[in-house]
This record gives C-alpha cells, sequence and structure tokens, in this order.
C-alpha cells in the first residue's frame, strides 16, 4: 500500500462551490475512485488550502490513474471541480507532499 499527501490552492471565490461538490459526490464518481484502488481518501481545508490523503491498494498505479482520468464521470465531475483551483489555467491542482514521518 502506498499514501499520499496532496495539497492544492482553491481560489477563494470557488471554496463554497468546492465544499458544495463534494458535500455530494456523484456515485460514479465515487465507484471510479474504488476501481482506481484508492482507500481512506479525505479533503480537508485550511482557507483556499486543501490537503487530501488517500491511500493506494492497487498493483499499478499510473495505469489506474490513466483509467481514472479516462473515465466519463471523472471528466464529466472535473469539469466542475477543476476551475476551484488557483492553478487550472496552467493544469496545476492536487501535487504531491513529502512525506517526512510515519507511525502505524
Amino acid at each position: 500500500m502506498r499514501r499520499f499527501c496532496q495539497r492544492a490552492w482553491l481560489k477563494e471565490d470557488k471554496v463554497e462551490d468546492y465544499r458544495r461538490l463534494h458535500a455530494a459526490v456523484w456515485p460514479e464518481v465515487l465507484e471510479a475512485i474504488r476501481e482506481s484502488h484508492i482507500r481512506n481518501y479525505s479533503i480537508s481545508l485550511f482557507g483556499t488550502l486543501a490537503v487530501a490523503y488517500f491511500e493506494y491498494d492497487g498493483d499499478d498505479y499510473e495505469a489506474d490513474m490513466r483509467r481514472m482520468d479516462a473515465n466519463p464521470a471523472m471528466l464529466r465531475w472535473w469539469k466542475y471541480s477543476k476551475p476551484c483551483f488557483k492553478g487550472h489555467d496552467e493544469g496545476v491542482y492536487y501535487e504531491d507532499m513529502e512525506e517526512v514521518f510515519y507511525f502505524d
């Protein structure tokens, strides 16, 4: 299993849109995430800073991410969620953070 922690910055005027979207995530989006071997997924906000955590329990992360990137439900979802990010015009969304400590 691999753990991921990522961060992104939201546009100030889009924070509530992002909250609203994630308060009612579409079932087909949740299924696409599940099919991509992503578990224990959470997103937290601190002002305009969004921090995501998830665990990947598959065998080929890159292939699973390509499959999720091509999923029609995800493509529809991203039409609403991606414009909320400050880096949207540059194609920058969540970026991986470096894990410096882990205790289980």
